[in-house]
């Protein structure tokens, strides 16, 4: 079977995940676990866990988690890192957003992470979440997010740029209706901004690549370089994103 891209690109770059900090130390993950207030007798649900960072947050307040994904290597290494960390009641499988094998009203928390701008469909991935969940269950829900207009476009063009799998953010609004089309209650909303550190960020590319990628931010039109506001720090150039986070109950 062939790999598709998000495969391809993830699979290849899988360990980074576990150290890079957006994933493991990002502000939203913190505010996920306090928000969706998980509870001992929960069964959890993580979907595309990338390095797993979600699901390890959730494991100590929950009965049971799935962490789930497309890419084997990301499979492997949560499996490595739940035996490091004494994750017992942590399993890991294949599932892909859009189409998830477990049965219907099967958790009680469904959790997603900076993840959902890589999908072939939110829409589909979110009527899965819905049916998988019981009545009354959770969707704790985190992901980049863009203004509207031209500036969004930029932002989501610039991210392509740096690594084609990122097919498209959303606007906090289409995430609004999105939920609400779904049949889900948005009992929280917030939008945070994290700093990104072009070293990083930019790791995998040569010096050519990244020569463009920081001229396209330095060139950039005074309303996208408001939004992204590069800037400088110890490890060299940086600007910032914005996550959305969702708690919403079906």
């Amino acid at each position: 079977m062939s790999q598709t891209l998000n495969q391809q690109t993830f699979g290849a770059h899988a360990r980074e995940y576990i150290t890079s900090k957006p994933h493991a130390k990002g502000a939203s993950l913190e505010r996920m676990v306090s928000l969706a207030g998980p509870q001992p007798g929960w069964r959890a649900l993580d979907i595309a866990t990338g390095g797993g960072h979600t699901a390890y947050a959730f494991a100590p307040h929950v009965a049971r988690v799935w962490a789930t994904d497309i890419t084997d290597e990301m499979l492997t290494i949560v499996r490595e890192q739940a035996g490091k960390r004494g994750l017992a009641n942590l399993r890991a499988g294949y599932a892909k957003a859009e189409a998830l094998p477990f049965e219907d009203e099967s958790f009680d928390l469904v959790t997603c992470r900076i993840a959902p701008h890589h999908f072939d469909s939110i829409p589909a991935f979110l009527a899965e979440a819905y049916r998988v969940l019981v009545k009354g269950g959770t969707l704790a829900l985190v992901d980049n997010v863009v203004p509207a207009g031209t500036v969004g476009d930029f932002v989501n063009g610039f991210e392509r740029l740096r690594d084609p799998s990122h097919l498209r953010a959303w606007t906090m609004d289409e995430w609004r209706d999105a939920l609400v089309a779904e049949g889900f209650a948005i009992v929280h909303e917030e939008e945070l901004s994290k700093l990104m550190e072009f070293s990083s960020w930019a790791q995998r590319h040569d010096a050519t690549m990244k020569r463009l990628l920081l001229g396209l931010l330095a060139e950039a039109t005074p309303a996208v370089r408001d939004f992204l506001d590069p800037g400088e720090n110890s490890t060299g150039p940086t600007f910032r994103l914005r996550e959305g986070l969702f708690i919403a109950r079906r």
